[in-house]
């Protein structure tokens, strides 16, 4: 039986068209980028037009342009410069952010002896901007605030300009993960009033283990990771060459195809809610899924009992996969933050399906007999 992939959200499948840039650069194209014979220059040749097509794509400029391990790295330098090199004496963030900002403001909180504050969450999934705007008010220290663009389990979108501008009215810094929606969504980043933004090649039909950091000009840091003079100083290491050959190209076909590629990932979307809607009893759904949202994924909750309760296994077994976000611990599952943000009751299972332009129909239909048999 063909599996079905729904869970485009936690990684995408590489698109074939990015392997074939990649291939010369995993077989005779090896020199390495800090080389000084015409190897190395052909390396470091391949990154420097990988920055220059990735700047292009979301509109910024090549010297703001970083080439990281993915997103989390990324947002561990922001985190950790910002309260090291900036001077910020308090992080403003959410309870739904990526472990991978909400582990490290924690981290920093205890360490750095930095004030952290967290802004509420609205029962629709947004985030609370009046409560921002008091947060901001209230404490007149050096603020980094790092809130993330859309969230990766239920798809909740902030408006960047909006945020942004909040943060420049009240001299704050402004950092949002940005990595469900570099590949998915325009970018021109000389007209939003954000400082750092963070991508994932792997979530735009990429490779793994790449991505990039955006630093806007005026603001100057220093590397996390030190002991060489790679990324013009700001991250020491050899560099992922096919990797970010690779991150350039899927961002390149992204951009290319975004329009036509969105509008049919978003009539998969309608079409699964539609169907969940008619045929299953008593579904709902998380976050503001027609509204500001992501619109490659939904976040379902179903009515819970033995069998929804082991939906997760039980879709697996039927060679579907999809991803969890419970808000209790059942087994090996933790519950989710997010969900548990979101203050939903205990009786509901929740699943979240993402997909892509691979996705069909066809999938969609069999996924919901799937669930009428499991329910």
């Amino acid at each position: 039986m063909e599996r079905i992939y729904f869970d485009n959200a936690a990684t995408t499948s590489l698109d074939p068209q990015v392997l074939e840039a990649m291939l010369p650069y995993l077989t005779e194209k090896f020199g390495n980028p800090s080389s000084i014979y015409s190897y190395g220059r052909e390396s470091r040749m391949a990154i420097e037009q990988a920055r220059k097509s990735v700047a292009k794509n979301l509109g910024a400029k090549p010297s703001e342009i970083f080439f990281t391990s993915g997103g989390t790295e990324s947002s561990n330098t922001v985190l950790h410069a910002a309260i090291y090199d900036l001077g910020c004496q308090h992080i403003i963030s959410s309870p739904i952010e990526h472990h991978a900002t909400l582990h490290t403001v924690e981290h920093l909180a205890k360490t750095a002896g930095v004030a952290l504050s967290y802004v509420n969450i609205l029962p629709n999934g947004h985030v609370d901007l009046s409560h921002l705007a008091q947060l901001l008010e209230s404490n007149p220290a050096k603020t980094i605030v790092s809130i993330m663009h859309a969230n990766n389990e239920i798809g909740n979108m902030i408006d960047l300009q909006k945020v942004g501008t909040l943060c420049k009215n009240h001299t704050a810094y402004f950092h949002s993960d940005t990595v469900q929606t570099v590949g998915h969504f325009p970018f021109n980043l000389k007209e939003i009033p954000v400082d750092f933004i963070t991508g994932a090649g792997h979530k735009f039909h990429g490779p793994k283990g790449v991505g990039i950091l955006y630093i806007n000009e005026n603001i100057k840091i220093n590397p996390l990771v030190h002991g060489g003079a790679q990324e013009r100083n700001m991250r020491a290491g050899t560099e992922n060459l096919y990797g970010i050959v690779g991150f350039a190209k899927a961002l390149e076909l992204a951009t290319e195809h975004h329009e036509n590629d969105s509008s049919y990932i978003n009539e998969l979307r309608k079409y699964m809610h539609a169907q969940l809607l008619e045929q299953i009893p008593g579904v709902s759904f998380n976050g503001d899924t027609f509204g500001d949202s992501l619109y490659t994924l939904l976040s379902v909750n179903f009515p819970k009992n033995e069998k929804s309760e082991m939906m997760l296994f039980n879709l697996d077994i039927h060679h579907i996969c999809a991803s969890g976000g419970s808000a209790c611990s059942s087994g090996a599952q933790q519950g989710s933050h997010v969900i548990n943000a979101l203050n939903k009751d205990e009786s509901i299972a929740t699943v979240r399906f993402s997909f892509c332009k691979h996705n069909t129909k066809a999938e969609i239909d069999q996924v919901i007999a799937t669930l009428k048999t499991l329910l």
